[in-house]
């Protein structure tokens, strides 16, 4: 196996084998990456190589207390072996720190990064956003990022850990009798891949009615991880790859890893370019000189402490994007977002859980 991959860096081998999660929005994934390669290398083969990572298997233990690579470390090492090409992944399930050997070769083209809400068909249309929920309201999320950001902003409501893939969440929401949830919190990138735009009832963001909730480090953007040294892959990878979006992430990941941050860390980000104050779309004959604004966010487990932080500059470089994230990072240090990450540290050292569901566990799905 090992030979046969190496014989395919060099450029013999005419199977590319392509590692991903076996889960349905891991494998569209993939289908959108292949579609994307084939129109500059329309005589390229591609195998795709699934698998049940820890975190598909285990559907018990809070995603809090598994620690970082739960969906990556078991695809990295097929990738180390040699038995696959490059992964595909879902950004902001990376660590910011890859294994010997591994790169983020690429970051394709995002699709759009914010939180969204999806209410049970139990309440037909009596809702709209989270704002008009009545107090004691179960929202339904396995991410302590977002449960930390609404309760800051929404103290009444219910938080209840709820697991599974896209399909199995949307199920549960809308089985009201049996599960609770009033709404759920999910990603849109992955229900407007799966053509569950229709339902979405609210984006998430900075300018949310009622409070703002920034996004995962990464979320709606796919990275593609290569060995280092593979040149035939990571120039091939250049023909999927979008810069704005790969500048951007990069410095998402910068304020990530200078916080020591993963995802069982509250950590908020959001970003956009800009150009004297305009939208991304316009003046774009002037993209070079646009400048990337990133927003980021720590807040406490119970919402209650938050440090919210802004900058914007030029970048026009992996390095310079990597350089705004440090910065911004050490200013929400300095401005307390440090004690509020080692209060965090300090409970799961001591052995306590990070706490998501205010529901009494027996009831967690």
């Amino acid at each position: 196996m090992a030979e046969q991959h190496q014989d395919q860096e060099d450029g013999s081998a005419s199977v590319i084998r392509i590692g991903t999660r076996r889960s349905a929005l891991a494998l569209k994934q993939v289908e959108l990456v292949i579609a994307d390669l084939q129109k500059t290398h329309p005589n390229a083969r591609f195998e795709v190589c699934a698998m049940a990572t820890l975190g598909d298997r285990d559907k018990v233990t809070a995603l809090p207390e598994m620690g970082k690579g739960i969906w990556t470390s078991e695809l990295e090492a097929q990738l180390v072996n040699r038995e696959v090409d490059f992964i595909v992944h879902c950004l902001k399930d990376m660590p910011t720190s890859l294994p010997a050997g591994c790169v983020l070769g690429c970051v394709t083209k995002r699709e759009d990064p914010r939180d969204v809400v999806i209410f049970s068909k139990h309440h037909g249309s009596k809702y709209a956003k989270l704002a008009d929920l009545p107090d004691g309201s179960v929202v339904g999320t396995s991410s302590v990022r977002r449960a930390a950001q609404l309760r800051r902003h929404y103290p009444g409501l219910v938080f209840k850990d709820v697991r599974g893939n896209i399909d199995t969440r949307v199920k549960h929401v809308d089985n009201y009798d049996e599960k609770g949830y009033d709404c759920i919190i999910l990603a849109a990138a992955g229900l407007l891949r799966m053509d569950f735009g229709d339902r979405i009832a609210q984006y998430l963001d900075t300018s949310t009615e009622g409070g703002g909730m920034l996004h995962a480090v990464g979320q709606g953007a796919l990275g593609l991880e290569v060995r280092e040294n593979n040149e035939r892959m990571l120039g091939m990878l250049k023909a999927v790859e979008d810069t704005p979006t790969m500048m951007a992430c990069f410095a998402e990941r910068s304020i990530m890893r200078a916080l020591e941050g993963g995802c069982s860390v509250p950590i908020g980000v959001e970003t956009s370019w800009v150009f004297e104050g305009r939208d991304e779309d316009e003046e774009e004959e002037q993209s070079s000189k646009k400048k990337l604004r990133v927003r980021a966010t720590v807040v406490s487990l119970d919402g209650k402490t938050a440090v919210d932080g802004e900058k914007t500059e030029e970048v026009a470089s992996l390095a310079q994007a990597d350089s705004l994230g440090k910065k911004l990072a050490q200013d929400l240090v300095e401005r307390g977002a440090q004690k509020i990450l080692d209060a965090i540290n300090k409970g799961r050292d001591s052995g306590a859980a990070v706490k998501i569901s205010d529901a009494n566990p027996s009831s967690t799905v």
